[in-house]
C-alpha cells in the first residue's frame, strides 16, 4: 500500500486512478477515490470523464449523498468518504472493489479516520479467506506520511513532484464580478503585446470553448 504525497496541482487525484485502469488493475473490480466534500467528488469525476473521453456515469462516475452517477461499466467511481463507509455497513468486505484511493487523508475526516480502521480490516479478512486482494493507497497534499505509512505496516511513502515550471501571480486592483469575462480580457491583451506562441493558442481556443459551454449552461452570453 503506497502513500504517495505531493502538494496541490501535482495531478495525483485525477491521473492516478487513470494509471491504476490503464494498468488493468480494474479489471476484477472498481478504483473508488474517496472525498471529504461532494463538491470535490462531483468536480473531480466530471474532469476525469473528460480526460478519459467518456460519459459521466460510464466509465467514470460519482457517488454522493442522494446522487448516484454510476453504471454497470463504472471503473473509476469518485464517492465521499461516507459513502463508502455506509457500503462497508452492508458489505465489510468491500468486495466490489479492487482498489481504495483514500484523498486527502490530512484532513482526518470522522468518516475517512474510520475508513482506515475499515480498509485495513478488509484486507486482511480478504487475504485469509483466499479472496481478491483489495489494494489501498492513502495520498494527500500535506499529511504526515510516517503516520499513516506505520500504520499500514510502513508501506513505501513516494513523494511526487508539483508544478513543473514556475508559476507568477498577477492579481486585479478591483474585484471582478465576471471572472470569466476577466480572464478573456487578460488573454486577449497578452495577445495584444506577446509574441504569439503555441501556449496563448491553446489559452485562447481554451477560453472560447468554456465561454460556449457556459453559454449552453445559461451562465453567460
Amino acid at each position: 500500500m503506497p502513500c504517495p504525497s505531493g502538494e496541490t496541482g501535482s495531478g495525483k487525484t485525477t491521473q492516478i486512478p487513470q494509471y491504476l485502469y490503464e494498468a488493468g488493475i480494474a479489471r476484477q473490480g472498481i478504483v473508488a477515490v474517496t472525498q471529504p466534500r461532494r463538491v470535490a467528488a462531483i468536480s473531480l469525476a466530471t474532469r476525469v470523464a473528460e480526460e478519459k473521453r467518456t460519459q459521466l456515469g460510464k466509465l467514470v462516475g460519482y457517488t454522493v449523498r442522494f446522487e448516484d452517477v454510476t453504471s454497470s461499466e463504472t471503473k473509476l467511481k469518485f464517492m465521499t468518504d461516507g459513502m463508502l463507509l455506509r457500503e462497508a455497513i452492508g458489505d465489510p468486505l468491500l468486495l466490489r472493489y479492487t482498489v481504495v484511493v483514500l484523498d486527502e487523508a490530512h484532513e482526518r475526516t470522522v468518516h475517512t479516520d474510520v475508513l482506515f480502521g475499515v480498509v485495513k480490516a478488509a484486507q486482511r479478512k480478504r487475504r485469509e479467506q483466499n479472496k481478491v486482494p483489495l489494494k489501498v493507497i492513502v495520498m494527500s497534499a500535506t499529511m504526515d506520511v510516517d503516520l499513516f505509512s506505520q500504520y499500514f505496516n510502513k508501506s513505501p511513502v513516494l513523494y511526487l513532484e508539483g508544478r513543473q515550471h514556475p508559476i507568477q501571480m498577477y492579481y486585479t486592483k478591483q474585484p471582478q464580478s465576471d471572472y470569466l469575462q476577466a480572464a478573456l480580457v487578460s488573454v486577449f491583451q497578452i495577445h495584444q503585446v506577446c509574441d504569439l506562441t503555441e501556449q496563448t493558442l491553446k489559452c485562447i481556443h481554451l477560453c472560447s470553448c468554456r465561454e460556449k459551454k457556459l453559454a449552453n449552461y445559461g451562465h453567460c452570453s
